[in-house]
Parts: structure tokens; C-alpha cells; sequence
């Protein structure tokens, strides 16, 4: 009795699964590999690598709670040109982070490449040439933001919204890596 409702209970389960979209066929190992990832990994980035930074492209960027415009506003930056770091991406949108460590995710087109950078704690010197000796025309506050042109070895060529360029450490500065180039 048994073995006349097991086919039948077999194809009812197949029918079923089929309905719901669900594959009863082996993976590929590239499915299998993908099947392990959390969703936010499957979804399409930009490609870029993880983590770089960026700059922030308006004086308005709204920060959300999650990736996408359901999200709730959590607060608003107020800087453009201001660093931060991105940490994840979903689709257009990137999880950043800034230079306090508080982050949260923006849509991607209030991001630009450009990089910037922030005085993050003591202020600095603005060095003529990329040397400590080197005459110092200008001292960076806290929080003072700008723009990396280059960096090479242990100093980044940067300007300043005033207008003033120069040379400085790059342990003085948030906004670049330790060994990062940058042309």
C-alpha cells in the first residue's frame, strides 16, 4: 500500500518544488560557491576593490540605515569633498564610513573618486617640498578638509580650499592608505 503513494507523494513534491521556482538539479560548483555567500555579496557592484575612499559630492549626502531608499535617513552629512571610506557595496548603493568610525550607506552618485582628505586630530604642517625641513607654509587645523593631488612614500601632495597647496605627512591625514599611490 505504502509503495503505490510514494510515487505519487514524489511527484506532488516535485510539482510543488517546480512551482515555487526551486531546482532540484545538482549545483555547479560556481552556484555552490555562490549559494554560501550572504545576498549582499551576489549583488553587483562597481567591481572596484574593498575597501577604498572617496569624497562625498554634495554639501546634502543622506545616510541610510541600509542599502536602499526604503531605508530610513539615519542622519546628513554637510561636507562636500569630505573622505570617507567605502566598506561595502549593493547594487548603486555603498556602505561608507567616515573618519570618526560612524557609517552607513549612500546611494552611489553622491560619491565622486576625487580624493580628499581630513585633519583628523592635531593640526599639521603644509610643507613646501616633501621634506620635515622643509619651510612650512601653512598649519591645517583639526577637521581642515582638502584635496589629495598625489602622494609617493611618506607625503601627499594636497590643496586646500583656499587655494593653498603643498606637501604633507600622510600620518597626519585621513583619507589614504599607508602605501596607497596616488597620480
Amino acid at each position: 500500500m505504502m509503495g503505490s503513494r510514494l510515487p505519487r507523494l514524489l511527484c506532488l513534491l516535485f510539482a510543488v518544488m517546480a512551482g515555487l521556482g526551486t531546482s532540484i538539479l545538482p549545483l555547479s560548483p560556481a552556484s555552490a560557491q555562490a549559494a554560501d555567500k550572504p545576498l549582499a555579496l551576489q549583488r553587483k557592484g562597481s567591481g572596484l576593490p574593498l575597501p577604498r575612499f572617496a569624497s562625498l559630492r554634495s554639501d546634502e549626502v543622506n545616510v541610510r540605515t541600509g542599502p536602499g531608499s526604503r531605508y530610513p535617513v539615519d542622519w546628513v552629512f554637510k561636507r562636500k569633498g569630505m573622505p570617507v571610506e567605502i566598506v561595502a557595496e549593493f547594487e548603486n548603493f555603498r556602505k561608507i564610513r567616515d573618519w570618526q568610525g560612524a557609517s552607513g550607506w549612500v546611494h552611489q552618485s553622491l560619491l565622486t573618486g576625487k580624493r580628499g582628505f581630513i585633519i583628523s586630530s592635531k593640526a599639521a604642517n603644509l610643507h613646501k617640498t616633501p621634506a620635515k625641513s622643509a619651510e612650512v607654509t601653512a598649519k591645517l587645523e583639526p577637521e581642515v578638509i582638502g584635496e589629495i593631488r598625489s602622494c609617493a612614500g611618506d607625503w601627499c601632495r594636497v590643496k586646500v580650499p583656499s587655494g593653498v597647496s603643498g606637501w604633507i605627512e600622510r600620518t597626519s591625514m585621513w583619507g589614504v592608505y599607508k602605501s596607497e599611490p596616488i597620480n
